[in-house]
């Protein structure tokens, strides 16, 4: 046998280097036992070697399928099955969140769940090298249409599964991960083989069962307004769908940058970033405004992950106002966490002495800012 080399795989923003095989694949298959050899034929030996790094393939307690079935999952002996491996992709699964909560409720905690996906970037490298020249643009233009816009439209949506039952839809890599976390799932490793993302995820906790969640151009944040009451805030999508759930794994991986923001966020989309830079995506927020969910100026709503950064003492303060539209971040311009933590810390102590004469303040403030200094939203 030939040597191991080092492969360096480039996921999000890390680089994960490991020792990879560079033998053929029929001396790999000698030797080894039958459901190795259905890996090796399914998805190579890389795989079977990222899998081997946490599960036993031969033991028992490891159940292997590549299947897009709900009725497969519930034949799982849940007393006994310590990591699940699926080979299908999950792409070709007509209820993804479905079988995600199925598979949820079949083990116990810290059993390993391992599968695979096409996320929208590979399957953008795949299609743009399927065609010569312009053809590729075209047909890349008409995959995108058809399997990720059409599908979420409320008048083609079922007119689409009755077609393809839901098969070979476009799922990026945010929206893997986010419908893996909003399932009780937590991901541990990473992975790009060929055309195919790979992910090692661990069963933490139940699935939220959303039966609403965020998938079409409007949707609402669920947010904290005032009283510590929770409402829902309107905005046009900038992020992928189920980005909502992936607020602790952005955290922990990309940090905050300058400003508050998570740092290289690859949740926002292309058109996203566009409509953040000129404030679009917030026109649908006026209607909490007219509500009376929000007022003009103010702190900005907070989801519960993103709460949980702050200090509990400037919570309770904040909790005794309403969220507002115009936070004081574009009065104050803060470079880092801790200034947006102090900038709010100010707004309110002024809020408390003189409210409308502390939000006139603030608003030309960052009126100024915005259209003379360009501040913008990232």
């Amino acid at each position: 046998m030939k040597d191991n080399q080092k492969q360096f795989r480039y996921i999000g923003e890390e680089v994960i280097a490991r020792e990879v095989l560079d033998v053929p694949l029929k001396e790999v298959k000698e030797g080894v036992s039958k459901i190795e050899k259905n890996i090796l034929d399914e998805a190579g030996p890389d795989v079977l070697q990222m899998i081997s790094m946490f599960a036993d393939v031969n033991n028992p307690s490891t159940q292997v399928f590549s299947t897009t079935s709900i009725f497969n999952i519930h034949k799982i002996d849940k007393l006994k099955t310590k990591a699940v491996i699926n080979l299908r992709r999950i792409n070709d699964v007509r209820r993804i969140n479905k079988f995600f909560e199925t598979l949820n409720e079949s083990v116990n905690n810290d059993a390993f769940f391992i599968g695979c996906s096409e996320t929208l970037e590979l399957r953008y490298k795949r299609l743009m090298n399927k065609f010569p020249g312009f053809i590729n643009q075209l047909y890349v233009l008409g995959d995108y249409i058809f399997k990720r816009v059409i599908p979420k439209l409320p008048i083609t949506k079922k007119l689409y599964f009755a077609l393809t039952g839901g098969r070979n839809r476009i799922i990026s890599r945010a929206e893997t991960l986010g419908r893996l976390y909003s399932c009780g799932f937590e991901v541990l490793h990473e992975e790009v083989h060929g055309y195919l993302y790979y992910f090692v995820a661990r069963k933490v906790k139940n699935p939220v069962y959303d039966e609403s969640p965020s998938y079409g151009p409007v949707f609402r944040m669920k947010r904290t307004g005032k009283g510590g009451r929770p409402i829902k805030v309107y905005k046009f999508r900038t992020m992928y769908p189920y980005s909502e759930y992936l607020q602790q794994y952005i955290y922990e991986k990309n940090r905050l940058e300058s400003g508050g923001k998570f740092k290289d966020d690859f949740r926002i989309t292309c058109f996203g970033r566009f409509m953040r830079k000129f404030w679009l995506d917030e026109l649908p927020m006026l209607y909490n405004l007219f509500k009376g969910d929000l007022k003009l100026v103010g702190v900005r709503p907070l989801s519960r992950q993103y709460q949980s950064l702050y200090p509990n003492d400037l919570i309770k303060i904040r909790h005794n106002y309403r969220p507002g539209l115009v936070p004081p971040y574009y009065a104050d311009m803060p470079r880092n966490f801790e200034e947006i933590i102090d900038s709010e810390k100010r707004y309110l102590e002024s809020y408390a002495k003189c409210g409308w004469c502390t939000d006139v303040n603030y608003f030309f403030r960052a009126f100024v800012n915005i259209v003379f200094k360009k501040a913008r939203s990232k």
